[in-house]
């Protein structure tokens, strides 16, 4: 059986534009590093892309919505072609602070469409591309929000709770073919979407240092790479406690809004 790269030279990036996805690019730009980027917005990824080019790297820009599968299965045998994919990070998502109120069915429906099914579309050609090839790294973007359904959020702790359960159980089910999974389960990171917050988020991360935390935990081909530590600690207690504790703890919890 070959052994997994754990420096991948051929990496597709969903999401790749703004946030942790593009702190995930500059982190990975290097020479002879082939980075697919992928977006909706060309104007961003021709910006990370030109930045990732002067830091030496082989940089790819595809421009396509996640939600479509045609284009996103598209993207993902084209990159291929051009270079072996060794990493594929399903990173794109939204939440209910980009999109508005999350009690909305618009709200909802982009959030799964995107969060659920977006990472699906990325996932499932990328399993047949690694089988294929005998071997692969796969990462699911999750959040530690997805430990369990939070009444503030809904629609995102759910769509987020998916990714981290699927991923879970792929990175089982694909050991047998050579592919590693993780799952990533950041905590707060300064980005595009925890902006929209109107609330005060603890032990808030600038996205350079979470994309660190990522490289380096998939370098040691980690199942769950969760930060900070204290919040995957906290969460991780307090989902292993009864309901009737938890319940009126996270109903302090404050609501996401939009700003206006």
């Amino acid at each position: 059986m070959k052994k997994i790269i754990s420096n991948p030279t051929s990496i597709f990036i969903t999401g790749a534009s703004s946030g942790i996805g593009k702190a995930l690019c500059d982190a990975y730009a290097k020479p002879n590093i082939h980075l697919f980027l992928c977006g909706r917005n060309l104007e961003r990824l021709n910006a990370i892309a030109k930045k990732c080019n002067e830091k030496g790297a082989i940089v790819h820009s595809f421009q396509f919505d996640i939600t479509d599968k045609v284009a996103t299965r598209k993207a993902l045998l084209d990159a291929h072609a051009i270079k072996p994919l060794d990493l594929v990070i399903a990173n794109a998502g939204v939440s209910g602070g980009v999109l508005g109120l999350e009690d909305t069915e618009f709200s909802i429906r982009q959030i799964f469409d995107t969060n659920i099914y977006g990472v699906i579309n990325t996932v499932l050609p990328t399993i047949e591309i690694f089988k294929q090839q005998k071997r692969g790294q796969i990462a699911l973007m999750s959040s530690i929000a997805g430990f369990r359904g939070l009444m503030n959020c809904p629609a995102y702790s759910s769509s987020k709770n998916f990714v981290k359960a699927w991923g879970e159980a792929l990175r089982g089910s694909l050991k047998q073919d050579n592919i590693n999974v993780s799952v990533i389960c950041p905590g707060f990171v300064k980005t595009p979407l925890t902006d929209k917050n109107l609330f005060k988020m603890p032990f808030l991360m600038q996205p350079d240092k979470a994309a660190n935390i990522i490289i380096d935990g998939l370098q040691k081909n980690k199942g769950i790479i969760a930060f900070p530590k204290i919040m995957h600690f906290s969460i991780a207690l307090l989902t292993a406690l009864p309901r009737c504790i938890t319940n009126p703890i996270f109903e302090y919890l404050p609501k996401k809004e939009k700003k206006s």
